[in-house]
C-alpha cells in the first residue's frame, strides 16, 4: 500500500505525522507537565523542520517537482539527523548531569526561539531530570522510532518506481 502512495501523498503523509508529533509534544508539556531538556527541544525542531518543509513539498508539488523531491530528500536526512539525536539522548544525556554547553544547548540557544517563544522552545529541564516514559517507553524512544519511519517514508517517497504522481 504505501508502495503506491506518490511523492506528493507521501509528503502530505509526513508532513501530518511531523505537525501531530510537534504538537504531542507540546501537549505533553503543557498538560501532561513534561519539563523539556536542550535535546527534546532540539528534536522539536528537527521535527517542526520536516512539517514545514515536507508540507511546502506537498504544496508545491505540482508547480515545481523538483521542489518535491528536494524537501523528500531534505526531510529524510533531517529525519535521520533527528534520529541521532534521540539516540543520543537516551545513551549519553539522559545519564548526564547537564545539558548546558551540549549541541542541543548550542543550537536552541543560538537560534534565540527560547527568548522569542519560551512556552514552545524553552528548556526547562536537565536531560536526566527530563526522562519520562509513555506506555512504559521512555520519549526518546518513541521519537527515534517517529524518526526512523519520517525517514523511511521520505526515502521511499524518492524512490524510483512506476506510480502515477498525483
Amino acid at each position: 500500500m504505501l508502495a503506491s502512495l506518490s511523492l506528493r501523498q507521501t509528503l502530505g503523509i509526513v508532513s501530518l505525522l511531523a505537525f501531530v508529533a510537534f504538537l504531542f509534544a507540546l501537549f505533553s508539556q503543557h498538560v501532561l507537565g513534561m519539563a523539556p531538556c536542550a535535546w527534546c527541544i532540539l528534536q522539536r525542531l528537527i521535527v517542526l523542520a520536516i512539517a514545514i518543509i515536507a508540507g511546502l513539498g506537498w504544496w508545491l508539488h505540482g508547480r515545481r517537482p523538483a521542489v518535491a523531491a528536494w524537501a523528500a530528500a531534505l526531510s529524510g536526512l533531517l529525519a535521520i539527523g533527528g534520529a541521532l539525536a534521540a539516540w543520543y539522548q537516551h545513551t549519553v544525556a539522559a545519564n548526564a548531569f547537564s545539558c548546558d554547553l551540549s549541541f542541543a544547548d548550542a543550537v536552541v540557544t543560538t537560534s534565540r526561539l527560547d527568548l522569542v517563544l519560551p512556552q514552545v522552545f524553552g528548556i526547562y529541564a536537565t536531560c536526566a531530570d527530563s526522562a519520562t516514559n509513555l506506555l512504559g517507553v521512555r520519549y526518546e524512544i518513541w521519537t527515534l522510532i517517529l524518526f526512523v519511519v519520517l525517514a523511511a517514508l521520505a526515502i521511499l517517497a524518492l524512490a524510483p518506481r512506476g506510480r502515477r504522481e498525483a
